[in-house]
């Protein structure tokens, strides 16, 4: 979809990933759409919507029919140690079935609207962004990197926790982690796809502001700037503004989950730990020092990634009142465009980038930090609730 000037490695990588999470999305009934070239549409295809269904059915039967969970001796001991601790990991594995079984939903119930939302920001990048070379902004490369990665770490994070608890390896026990391992990818493939969706629109929203720094630039050296560009731009900015907003709206029960899900586990994790070193007097072994820790540390990192991104998008939209607010100190400025910026700027005081999810709460880095913080006062009252058995 973007040309690029240069073919520098990481370009390719970043091309290589984009290419990944879509063909990974295809194969996994993720993506139920057609691409056509000759019209750039994507249409909605019952017969992939069909597969998908099938296909993930089958991996949830395969996990249940070669669930070898209960017969890790590591978790034996803990949940004889402690049967609240059973009781709170059933919780959680319902909850993770709920999630995935609504991600596959809302994506195939949602199908006609995605496919409108990504079929309109394909048009608006062809019409109007392409020219623009899609490494000068450098965080969008960043960021796709950073969830190629995150997408990485977690299978193998799920690969160490299922195989290095489970000394005794079996054909159930690979099937079953290999049903876990698609399992998971699916969840975040997923999540990538609302990630990447907002990353282009930030994208763009960075090359609006960008065009509006040059036309403030231009007018400060007593060169002309046509009103009808700038009217170009706020249209542009309207219709950005608008996808985001259907975007946010189709995505947002499904990234509340995937948050609380990683969350919940990193309390689950910091939980069992405490039963496994104080309660069981476990000496310091590979899964005290690395095998819960890594997984904590992995999923906190793909939990900042997903407020990361639209804490991005926030910002930058930020940006674009403070760069019309330049154009105040403009002298002698033609009187239809000071009306476009005056229209351009009373828009963006009124209309904002902004994501509220399920209407409760908005993403950005303030929410993030106090949902982490949330979630460590969670474990302190698990604790407290249950401190006679530790």
């Amino acid at each position: 979809m973007f040309r690029r000037r240069d073919g520098g490695f990481r370009q390719k990588l970043v091309h290589v990933t984009l290419r990944g999470a879509l063909y990974g999305s295809w194969v996994l009934g993720l993506f139920p759409f057609t691409y056509d070239s000759w019209t750039r549409k994507l249409h909605r295809s019952k017969w992939l919507i069909g597969y998908g269904i099938v296909l993930n059915v089958g991996i949830v039967a395969l996990i249940l029919a070669n669930d070898t969970e209960s017969e890790a001796p590591v978790r034996m001991e803990v949940f004889q140690r402690n049967p609240l601790a059973e009781r709170v990991n059933s919780i959680h594995d319902y909850h993770s079935l709920v999630m995935v079984a609504l991600m596959l939903l809302r994506c195939y119930w949602k199908s006609g609207d995605i496919a409108k939302i990504l079929n309109e920001l394909m048009d608006l990048q062809w019409r109007h962004f392409r020219h623009y070379p899609l490494e000068d902004c450098c965080s969008f490369d960043d960021f796709v990197l950073h969830r190629g990665l995150s997408v990485v770490l977690e299978l193998f994070s799920m690969l160490v926790m299922e195989l290095g608890m489970s000394p005794n390896y079996s054909p159930q026990l690979f099937l079953g982690t290999t049903g876990l391992c698609v399992m998971v990818l699916v969840v975040l493939l997923g999540a990538s796809h609302f990630h990447l969706a907002v990353v282009y629109i930030y994208r763009c929203v960075w090359i609006v502001n960008r065009e509006l720094l040059r036309f403030a630039n231009q007018l400060a050296e007593g060169e002309t700037v046509e009103s009808c560009e700038v009217d170009r731009l706020l249209s542009l900015y309207s219709r950005l503004l608008e996808l985001n907003h259907r975007l946010a709206g189709n995505y947002d029960y499904q990234m509340v989950m995937v948050m609380v899900s990683f969350l919940a586990a990193n309390v689950l994790g910091i939980y069992y730990y405490i039963i496994f070193s104080i309660s069981l007097h476990k000496e310091m072994n590979a899964i005290l020092l690395f095998i819960v820790p890594q997984a904590m540390i992995i999923n906190m990192y793909d939990f900042w990634l997903a407020i990361a991104v639209c804490d991005l998008a926030e910002r930058t939209g930020r940006k674009t009142s403070t760069i019309l607010k330049l154009f105040n100190d403009i002298e002698n400025m033609d009187i239809s465009l000071e009306r476009s910026i005056s229209d351009f700027a009373l828009f963006c005081s009124h209309q904002r980038f902004r994501f509220r999810h399920c209407g409760l709460f908005y993403v950005n880095y303030e929410m993030g930090f106090r949902m982490a913080i949330t979630s460590f006062l969670y474990l302190l009252f698990l604790i407290q609730f249950d401190f006679s058995n530790l």
